[in-house]
């Protein structure tokens, strides 16, 4: 099922107005990125949405099986790195994407029982869709006054 989302930007600033099925969120830069700080950068809002998916994600397996999982917190950070020794690297600085997830599962579960959410974090739709190949398709559509 595929959902629109609008992402409006006015005449000056970075502050973004997005509608995403019938709710408004805001994002914008940080100060001393040119932003006004209104809202969360789009990084932010990344983490957000696979944060929010991972959590949903183990909710709906715990409950599935039963388990005693009564609270859930996942913390994330983005950042950019060197590679080291790359061998297919076009560019001698070449930098990947890395998301830190810090995932902490409140309620009284086994080992066992950790170690299977922290497999099923990883095949949340979200976690899925940024380990696979994307193809971004733009197109312009017509003036508009």
């Amino acid at each position: 099922m595929s959902r629109e989302v609008l992402v409006k930007a006015g005449p000056k600033g970075l502050n973004q107005q997005i509608e995403a099925s019938g709710h408004r969120l805001l994002a914008d830069e940080p100060l001393d990125l040119g932003g006004s700080d209104t809202g969360p950068n789009p990084y932010d809002l990344l983490m957000a949405a696979l944060g929010s998916c991972s959590s949903i994600t183990l909710r709906l397996y715990a409950d599935r099986k039963g388990w005693d999982l009564r609270g859930i917190e996942i913390k994330l950070r983005h950042e950019k790195i060197h590679l080291k020794d790359c061998k297919d690297c076009e560019s001698p600085n070449a930098k990947i994407d890395v998301i830190h997830r810090d995932i902490t599962l409140i309620g009284n579960l086994s080992e066992e029982h950790r170690q299977r959410l922290l497999e099923v974090s990883d095949r949340c739709p979200v976690a899925r869709t940024l380990k696979s190949e994307i193809r971004i398709e733009s197109h312009l559509t017509p003036l508009a006054t």
